[in-house]
């Protein structure tokens, strides 16, 4: 296997966990007989720095001339300002747009020997393994946005805007992505007040009707946020609209003990998939090589899985990480002590 992997370090910690999953990829491409090269871009703060701009027409340009893309983390509080132009957020946008992935793909399993890091009840905790989907490239975020002053009052609109066929392609993943899993599919919208989201309940009974061997169930999205904390062993598929997926699928990274635990895919029809860990750039803690790197070399893992078809190799990874995490290995948001390279060498100390 030949691949080329764009890397996107970015802000803050960025830098320091890609580079730390850069040296995982490493050990598993010589010992499979793999070749993996890498070249890096600027996106977020730093390119804002060195362009003006948070992603440049070449950067994307490369990141789409590959076979995966692996993503750190973009922002921090130099670029965060409200009435700023530019912000390090809209490189991550134009690079989804531009990639051309719809489906970001969030796992939230808790691992045992973790339950006692997780704020929810251990009871609860029992079991969770829940696959979160969240539609990428419609809703608020893309829809229609204005700003007006009328009368001295200043109006904003922030269109939620979706085509039917965005709808569609998403809810069919779910429903394969179920199959192979527990077959459950917990669709999640706002049916009651949202004509976008009536029209989402529709597509997913429609898709639903024709696959009766995957139960479906519709739930709205407050319902959703509360049964994820008081009961996340019900679900095992999660699909939704973009923003209310942006906040599930944070709140659902609880259940796991800390953000830096999990990863994310974010896939397309084709074309390079896009992957990193959910957390931010943590710029209170950057250089101090503590971050937590497995939510990065988790989301390596689904890069072998998804882009490059490393099933076998993807499943080691994961297994090294359960190895290490049952043998005491933990970085300082978990309790521990180990540093980020320290927290990296016991992975591969387990993958043997």
């Amino acid at each position: 296997m030949n691949a080329k992997i764009v890397l996107i370090p970015g802000d803050g910690i960025g830098p320091e966990v890609v580079s730390e999953a850069v040296r995982v990829l490493d050990v598993i491409a010589s010992r499979g007989g793999h070749t993996f090269s890498y070249e890096s871009i600027l996106m977020g703060g730093c390119s804002i720095d060195a362009h003006g701009t948070a992603l440049t027409d070449e950067a994307l340009a490369i990141a789409r001339a590959s076979d995966a893309v692996l993503l750190g983390a973009v922002g921090g509080p130099k670029w965060d300002d409200p009435k700023a132009k530019v912000r390090p957020e809209q490189g991550i946008l134009a690079l989804r747009k531009g990639l051309g992935v719809f489906a970001n793909l969030r796992p939230a399993k808790v691992h045992p020997a973790l339950i006692d890091a997780s704020p929810i009840k251990p009871d609860r905790l029992a079991g969770v393994d829940v696959l979160v989907l969240r539609e990428l490239t419609g809703g608020l975020y893309f829809g229609y946005k204005g700003r007006e002053v009328v009368d001295g009052r200043t109006k904003v609109v922030d269109a939620l805007e979706y085509w039917d066929d965005e709808i569609r392609r998403i809810l069919e993943l779910a429903f394969k992505l179920a199959r192979g899993r527990r077959k459950k599919v917990t669709s999640v919208d706002k049916a009651n007040i949202l004509d976008s989201s009536r029209m989402w309940r529709q597509i997913a009974t429609e898709i639903g009707q024709a696959q009766p061997d995957i139960a479906l169930e519709h739930m709205l999205v407050d319902t959703a946020a509360m049964r994820l904390v008081t009961s996340p062993a019900h679900f095992d598929v999660l699909v939704t609209e973009n923003m209310f997926g942006d906040i599930l699928t944070d709140e659902a990274s609880v259940l796991a003990g800390s953000m830096g635990m999990l990863p994310s895919a974010s896939l397309g029809d084709g074309g390079p998939g896009l992957y990193e860990p959910i957390h931010g750039s943590a710029p209170d803690i950057a250089g101090k090589g503590i971050a937590n790197p497995v939510g990065t070399i988790l989301s390596a893992a689904l890069l072998l899985r998804y882009s490059l078809g490393l099933e076998a190799e993807a499943a080691a990874l994961e297994a090294a990480v359960d190895a290490a995490i049952s043998a005491g290995a933990r970085t300082k948001d978990l309790g521990g002590t180990l540093s980020t390279t320290q927290m990296t060498e016991r992975v591969l100390t387990a993958l043997g």
